[in-house]
């Protein structure tokens, strides 16, 4: 960035919590009415950034716990006290992190449970002009792009791309060194989006020694700020078309970009991916083929938003099912024969298929994040079941569906999958999955009428089958 702009360095991520803390505060807090409910999920979105910085200053300090004992290995061999203690520093700061992470989720899942029953929603835009939010918002959105840019890769950061070679040529990338557990320890997801590019945009970030392909590392690059701009347009355009108030949808894409979570991960595409899918399953929810590709997509490449099928189909139980499920079945079948591109026999298409939807028992060794801190992965296994009877107690309650619940409800969703989530960064850290859906439930207006019996229009199969009958009737 320094290229660009005379002497700019990045911003040290705990300067950024301060900072966008007191602009969140100045454009979105409301000092007239000081005890709204905005004001408490502002104050919760401040919230997350503690647990955020702690796990990410353990990361970029320590690394994983190999790292960690590399580091202070020719200093342990004078004093062997020194590696114990370089070693269970960076875990306690994990492990508090994750623990903080954990309980503002834990308030975010209720918050966002009773979100249903806030009938009464008044106004409350932001403390700014349409003129002023999006000349910040694109500020904002020109400078972590441009820190994605110009951030430095390794050549592990590019797999994702590379794998998205070897799909267009039809390359199979199954060898005889492959394992099953090779398939597996990423987590369930589509198989050659495993390892989507993470480009660190941190400035205390150094790149290994080898050198990636330069191709290969702008793919890389494009994929991450393609996915951003993708949540930011489907913000505004839900405010638009759904809320009936551009400014709502101007300012959520501002408070989005303004995130300290935001700008520590903006070149996470595993992150931010799954969460721009959801929200253009919202913003095409009038189109129920449309929402039901969207969302077929994002259940093919994360498999976590599979929790969402029995809210989804509860909002369309009444009108739209058929077209919703033709949607989804259609978008799956299609990244299953993508697969069958890069296999070369029934074997090979059978390892990538099978974590495509997690057909295996769910695992208890080889985790991440605070799995493998402390915590029992056992268990999981209860909070999974827990998660389940959520999903399943979703598509009961609330009875009345509208498009207000299909947005708290499926943010509430995501919220529950981090609690289990131990792949990766493991549980807390994927906030993009929640956090865009959770601002459109904060900016939201009340949406009652919303219902898909009343903005939906009849099918073509519906239609075709009525006129049948009236030339029926007319014979």
């Amino acid at each position: 960035m320094s290229e660009i702009l005379f002497q700019y360095h990045k911003v040290d991520p705990t300067t950024w919590v301060y900072l966008s803390s007191l602009l969140m505060i100045g454009l979105f807090f409301k000092f007239n009415r000081f005890w709204s409910v905005r004001n408490l999920d502002l104050v919760l979105l401040i919230l997350l950034a503690p647990g955020l910085l702690m796990v990410n200053e353990a990361l970029q300090t320590g690394g994983s716990d190999r790292e960690v004992v590399e580091a202070v290995a020719p200093a342990a061999e004078s004093s062997p006290s020194t590696q114990v203690l370089g070693l269970s520093s960076n875990r306690i700061m994990a492990y508090t992190g994750f623990l903080w992470l954990f309980a503002v989720s834990g308030v975010w899942l209720v918050r966002l449970l009773l979100d249903p029953t806030m009938v009464r929603r008044p106004l409350l835009e932001p403390n700014l002009t349409n003129g002023g939010l999006i000349f910040i918002s694109v500020a904002l959105f020109l400078f972590l792009m441009a820190n994605v840019m110009t951030s430095k890769l390794s050549a592990d950061d590019l797999t994702g791309a590379k794998g998205a070679q070897a799909l267009l040529k039809g390359q199979d990338t199954t060898n005889e060194k492959n394992k099953p557990e090779d398939y597996r320890r990423h987590g369930p997801g589509y198989y050659l989006l495993y390892a989507l590019p993470s480009i660190p945009t941190s400035p205390f970030f150094r790149p290994s020694i080898a050198q990636p392909d330069k191709v290969f590392e702008i793919t890389a690059k494009i994929m991450a700020i393609l996915s951003h701009l993708a949540v930011v347009a489907a913000l505004v355009t839900i405010g638009y078309w759904h809320f009936d108030n551009m400014r709502m949808g101007i300012g959520a894409a501002t408070l989005y970009l303004m995130l300290p979570y935001t700008a520590q991960m903006t070149g996470h595409v595993d992150h931010v991916l799954p969460g721009a899918l959801l929200l253009w399953a919202v913003v095409l929810y009038r189109r129920p083929a449309m929402a039901g590709i969207f969302l077929g997509l994002a259940i093919s490449v994360f498999y976590y938003p599979l929790f969402l099928l029995p809210l989804w189909i509860s909002f369309y139980w009444q009108r739209g099912l058929a077209r919703f499920l033709m949607g989804i079945g259609g978008a799956i079948a299609a990244m299953i024969l993508s697969l069958v591109l890069v296999s070369k026999d029934l074997e090979s298409f059978w390892l990538k298929f099978q974590p495509m939807f997690a057909l295996w028992i769910p695992k208890t060794e080889g985790l991440g994040g605070i799995w493998d801190l402390g915590w029992d992965p056992w268990y999981r296994l209860p909070v999974i079941a827990g998660c389940g009877v959520l999903a399943g107690g979703l598509a009961i309650w609330p009875a009345h569906k509208n498009l207000g619940t299909l947005l708290s409800c499926s943010a509430a969703m995501m919220v529950g999958v981090q609690f289990w989530h131990g792949f990766g960064d493991g549980g807390g850290m994927y906030m993009a999955w929640f956090v865009p859906l959770l601002l459109m439930t904060v900016f939201r207006p009340n949406l009652e009428d919303r219902v898909a019996l009343t903005v939906l229009g009849e099918g073509w199969f519906t239609k075709r089958r009525a006129r049948l009958a009236q030339f029926d009737r007319a014979a």
